[in-house]
C-alpha cells in the first residue's frame, strides 16, 4: 500500500509539474526594455501601405548582467484596450499562453547584449492587419524560449502613445481602373451597336 501511495503521489507531482511548465505570467515579467515606435499619438496608418520603425534596447539604468539570460527579442503589434472592448478574441490574460493582446508578429531578432545597443527594425504593415488602435511590445526570451522580460511603447495602463491602423478596403486601384475601362468600353460598344443598326435601317428604307 505504501508503495502504491508513493507511485500515486509521484504521478500527481509529475502531472502538476507538466501542467505548470511553460506557463509564464505577464505579471511576473520585469519591464527592462525601452521600446519606441515611429507613429505619434493618435496617428492613423494604412495597412499594406505604411511602415512602422521600432527601436529597442535594455534600460540604461539597470545593473550589468540584467540581460544575461536574454537570447531573442520578439516584437509584436498589440491591441489597445479600446479595441479589446467586447471582443473576447482579443482579451488580455495574465497567462501568456492564453493572452490575446499581441496577436501580430513584427519580427524576431537575436538579442545584442553589447553595451546597451539600440536595435532598429522597419516593419511594413501587413495587409491583413485589422482596423484597430495599437501599441508595440517587445518580449525578451531566454534559451528555453520562454518570456523573461518585456518593454512596450505605451504606459502600464496602455493609454498613451497609441496609434490607429486602417485596414484595406479589399479593392485595388488596378481593379478600379479595369472596372472604369470596362464600363467605358460597354458604353462605346452600345453606341456603335445603335449606330450600325440605324445605318442598316436607313439602308433598308432607301431600297
Amino acid at each position: 500500500m505504501a508503495a502504491q501511495g508513493l507511485v500515486v503521489a509521484s504521478l500527481l507531482i509529475f502531472c502538476l509539474a507538466g501542467s505548470c511548465y511553460g506557463k509564464v505570467q505577464f505579471s511576473s515579467l520585469k519591464r527592462t526594455l525601452d521600446v519606441t515606435a515611429s507613429p505619434k499619438q493618435g496617428q492613423v496608418l494604412e495597412a499594406g501601405v505604411d511602415k512602422i520603425a521600432v527601436t529597442w534596447a535594455l534600460n540604461k539604468t539597470l545593473p550589468s548582467g540584467t540581460d544575461s539570460a536574454y537570447k531573442t527579442i520578439k516584437l509584436k503589434l498589440c491591441y489597445a484596450p479600446i479595441s479589446q472592448k467586447d471582443r473576447a478574441w482579443r482579451k488580455t490574460e495574465d497567462d501568456l499562453s492564453r493572452d490575446k493582446t499581441c496577436q501580430h508578429d513584427i519580427v524576431a531578432k537575436p538579442y545584442d547584449a553589447s553595451n546597451h545597443t539600440v536595435q532598429r527594425f522597419e516593419w511594413p504593415i501587413e495587409r491583413d492587419v485589422p482596423k484597430a488602435t495599437y501599441f508595440v511590445r517587445a518580449y525578451a526570451f531566454d534559451f528555453n524560449n520562454e518570456e523573461v522580460a518585456y518593454g512596450q511603447t505605451t504606459d502600464t495602463k496602455k493609454s498613451s502613445n497609441l496609434f490607429d491602423i486602417n485596414s484595406i478596403s479589399g479593392r485595388h486601384m488596378s481593379l478600379d481602373i479595369c472596372s472604369i475601362c470596362f464600363s467605358a468600353f460597354s458604353v462605346v460598344a452600345l453606341f456603335v451597336f445603335f449606330y450600325i443598326e440605324k445605318q442598316k435601317t436607313k439602308a433598308s428604307s432607301s431600297k
